[in-house]
């Protein structure tokens, strides 16, 4: 009886204590990172900012990055961090917990607004770099959608409102026209007759070499594979300059114009056989690919195919800028690279069909009688797309 009694009165301890500590208030922090040498700044950092702060419960941790070179580092990896872009870098940089960066002399009212209301937002940077009695004008940015700017006495609420609007816009958006687009303009993007003309050369070759279908499925694997490897790494740097410029909306529509530049490009060497411009492999790449793949090994065939997708990006990418700027505005960075590695796989997809096909010898040449024929026919086809591409994303997702 005794033992129990002991139990219990721990048991009940432990939960007085985790309802304590529960109850207890979180500390709130705010880290200014400023140049102590700024004489303009000083009023602003050492007597304006931490009665703002105060008022909201804030402890405010002061960093001089000039003199101290610790905090140099420190504030280059929370920019790194947070994927600032360099133009939204400001001089005096306040981090509030985990979603709120504040840059420069943001006016009062927007950063008590702020401050009193963080569930209205998730991650925000607002910056307005010019010093007092300077100011017209100051940016938000919520780390997904484009770069706003507002008059100096514009309330935060107006970007937040619009944001919300936009959000709505997106998230009424059926994720089936946004699944139908990507897979269709990835098809679309691999229907390339450049890559297709190589990749019958190379298994023309093989055969003629006397491989295996076995040999030939495995060399026509690797070549494939390092096809989607390269065109994932382009995606990703890509990504990546999208983020750090802050400006998705921007790159959807400049890949957008770019699909249907290329297309009326397609479109003019068609229509025109001696006009200048022509979107197909580099001549001067050819003799590498032939020296490459005439190696017939399956390392060569991967440096081989890392080589195809590198060369046939600037023939028909305008779909891939258009498309991955199109995939930053629609949430996180893991649903960005998850529709990347999914735009990838039906981008190779026509080429493992036509492996599929061409896996015998009698197969294979007609499929080489058959590109060099309709080679004009799919270049049409492919330019007409191209401009329909373009125009969806133009019209209905930017």
């Amino acid at each position: 009886m005794k033992k129990i009694i002991i139990v219990i009165s721990a048991i009940l301890l432990f939960l007085t204590m985790a309802e304590f500590a529960q109850a207890q208030p979180v500390e709130k922090k705010a880290q200014i990172f400023f140049n102590e040498a700024c004489a303009d700044c000083g009023v602003w950092v050492q007597s304006v900012l931490p009665e703002v702060f105060a008022r909201h419960g804030y402890v405010v941790e002061f960093k001089d990055y000039i003199n101290r070179r610790e905090n140099r580092k420190e504030l280059s990896q929370l920019n790194s961090q947070w994927n600032v872009p360099f133009a939204l870098q400001s001089h005096i940089e306040i981090f509030v917990g985990d979603n709120l960066l504040i840059g420069g002399h943001v006016p009062v009212p927007i950063i008590d607004y702020l401050l009193e209301n963080p569930d209205q937002y998730e991650r925000l940077l607002v910056y307005q770099d010019k010093m007092h009695g300077e100011e017209t004008a100051y940016e938000v940015w919520d780390f997904a959608g484009e770069i706003k700017m507002y008059p100096i006495d514009e309330p935060i609420t107006t970007y937040l409102a619009e944001r919300d609007n936009e959000d709505l816009t997106v998230s009424e958006r059926s994720f089936w026209d946004l699944l139908f687009l990507i897979t269709g303009a990835a098809f679309l993007d691999g229907l390339n007759p450049c890559a297709f003309a190589v990749l019958l050369f190379f298994i023309g070759f093989l055969f003629a070499l006397k491989k295996t279908r076995a040999k030939i499925w495995q060399m026509g694997i690797v070549y494939v594979a390092a096809i989607y490897l390269a065109y994932l790494l382009i995606g990703l740097g890509i990504a990546q300059a999208i983020i750090i410029s802050g400006s998705p909306h921007l790159f959807a529509k400049i890949g957008a114009y770019l699909v249907i530049g290329l297309g009326i490009i397609q479109l003019l060497g068609l229509i025109f056989p001696y006009f200048p411009i022509r979107l197909r492999i580099p001549m001067f790449t050819k003799s590498t690919l032939e020296h490459w793949l005439h190696r017939a090994t399956l390392p060569a065939a991967f440096v081989g195919g890392f080589l195809v997708g590198l060369c046939t990006f600037p023939c028909s990418g305008g779909i891939y800028v258009a498309i991955i700027g199109l995939i930053s505005t629609q949430g996180s960075v893991g649903t960005g690279i998850a529709w990347m590695l999914w735009y990838d796989l039906f981008f190779i997809l026509p080429l493992l069909i036509l492996l599929a096909l061409a896996a015998n010898k009698k197969s294979a040449a007609k499929l080489q009688q058959w590109e060099r024929s309709s080679a004009v026919r799919l270049k049409l086809i492919g330019a007409l797309l191209m401009l329909v591409v373009g125009i969806v994303i133009l019209v209905f997702f930017t």
